[in-house]
Parts: structure tokens; sequence; C-alpha cells
């Protein structure tokens, strides 16, 4: 898929079965007049959260395009696993365990058809820039990649000849410029970065003449109403919790650097791109 655009693109990632969040995304994106076919997700629209279904049909409705992250892949196979790779009996793997044999009872085989044909990758054209969007690693679907990891996303960006990449999969939004490339998380709608705020990511790419300009949101929405009905249906208090508190229940995917950020308010950078 090949997206040709003009006006300001709205990117975000893993809305997570978070209904609440992503309906005020979208009413966001309404009140900002950004288009759907101008509105970008990087995959995982069902994972920790309570509505599996309910997120699949808003986001189908809204009609924004979609990369297939590792719980779409896993789940329209029919898999036994999220397909995160994580640890086997890690706190994670126990915690994803629950939430996946939820989403699975909720969704239909209509859904998994759908969840089966998003494409792997996205390319995004803003005349000169090339840009991908993809979930995870360029060739890895459930790569983990963290800003600390330098040298591994400058191999990931060598590899991937374009002037940009779109990526999303760890939750945590952060920029890495590497020999006139750039490599732009915008973070997750669904979860908080584990930075003790509630609010969670989103990104805005706005064209102008002189080149692509970048700015990092956070999005609010009703957090408490999601947790409850995480509550209600019995799932993971961990990550119920974690949508009022920020903080991750488990830090098993996080590099160290990462790990003692945890808590600590995030800012990233606006950022200009020039051709």
């Amino acid at each position: 898929m090949i997206l040709r655009l003009k006006g300001p693109l709205l990117v975000f990632g893993g809305p997570y079965s978070n209904l609440e969040a992503l309906k005020a995304l979208r009413d966001l994106a309404a009140v900002r007049g950004i288009a759907p076919d101008h509105c970008l997700c990087t995959g995982d629209v069902v994972a920790y959260c309570a509505d599996a279904k309910a997120c699949v049909d808003e986001i189908r409705d809204w009609g924004v395009p979609v990369v297939m992250g590792n719980c779409e892949e896993s789940l329209g196979l029919g898999a036994d696993d999220c397909g995160c790779g994580f640890e086997e009996g890690t706190t994670c793997d126990l915690l994803s365990k629950q939430w996946f044999t939820h989403a699975q009872a909720q969704l239909t085989e209509d859904d998994r058809a759908w969840m089966r044909q998003l494409p792997r990758l996205i390319e995004v054209r803003y005349t000169p820039f090339k840009l991908r969007a993809i979930h995870g690693g360029v060739d890895r679907i459930n790569r983990f990649l963290f800003a600390s990891q330098k040298q591994e996303i400058e191999e990931e960006l060598y590899n991937a000849d374009v002037d940009v990449i779109l990526a999303g999969h760890c939750g945590v939004p952060f920029v890495h410029q590497a020999n006139g490339q750039y490599w732009i998380n915008a973070g997750v709608i669904g979860m908080p970065a584990n930075d003790g705020q509630p609010r969670t990511w989103y990104a805005i790419l706005t064209p102008d003449e002189q080149g692509l300009d970048v700015s990092f949101h956070q999005l609010e929405y009703e957090y408490a109403k999601a947790a409850d009905k995480m509550r209600d249906q019995g799932l993971a208090q961990g990550y119920a919790q974690a949508l009022s508190t920020g903080l991750w229940p488990s830090l098993d995917v996080l590099p160290e650097k990462e790990k003692a950020q945890t808590g600590q308010r995030l800012s990233v950078n606006r950022l200009r791109i020039n051709p």
C-alpha cells in the first residue's frame, strides 16, 4: 500500500482494545479536520484492554490505514499466543496469555479475516520524502526497539533505504536520527508509556514548503472507565492499574536505560525534517 499525501498525517500505535482511547483519538482527528486516509495506525489494534471486538469495529468503521501488528498476525492466523516473543514464564508472558484468551473469545471469523489481509508495511510519500510505516522491526514484526538501542535502530534504517521509518510495538514515543534518516515511534494510545502519566501518545506530521514538521502529543481520554471495564471482565489488575498510574506491571521487555526511566515524565522533542 502506498499513501500519497499532502496534508497533516496523524500517526498512532497500539489501541490495545482500549475503546475509550480509540474513540477519543477519532474525535480529535475530526476536530482537527484530519481525514481518515490521513491517519495511520502502526498495529496492535487488539491487546491488553477489554474491548477487542469493539475496537476492531471502530477502526474499520473509521477507515484509517492499519499496519499489521504481531497481535493481528497471531489472532488472524489462530496462533496460541500474541507473538510478542516474550520469554516463557516471565511476567509479560503470563499476563499476555490472559488478555489473548479474552480477545480470542470476542473476535469473529470476519474480524480475523480482516486482520489477515492487513499490510505488513505501508509506504508514505510526501514529496520528496519516502516514509515507511511498520510495526516492530523492518524484517521482524515483533522486534522491540527502544531509544537506547541506537546501533540496532541504525542498522534497521540502513537496511530500509527510506528517509523515515514510522514504527510501533515498543509502546514508548521517541525519535532517533542518523545519517540523514529518521526513526520515529509515535508511541501507543491504548496504554501509558511507563512515564507515570495516564495520558497516552500520538504524533502528527505536517508538511510545508521547507520539509516536514513532526510533533508529539498526549491523548486525554476516560482511562478510569477503560480500567473499570477491564476489572469487570476479570482482566489482569496490573494493566488495569497501569491505565491510571502510567506505570507498567512488568519491565521485562525494557533495556536497562528505559527501566531506570520508569515513572519519569517524557518530553519528546519536536522534529524538523528538511530535504
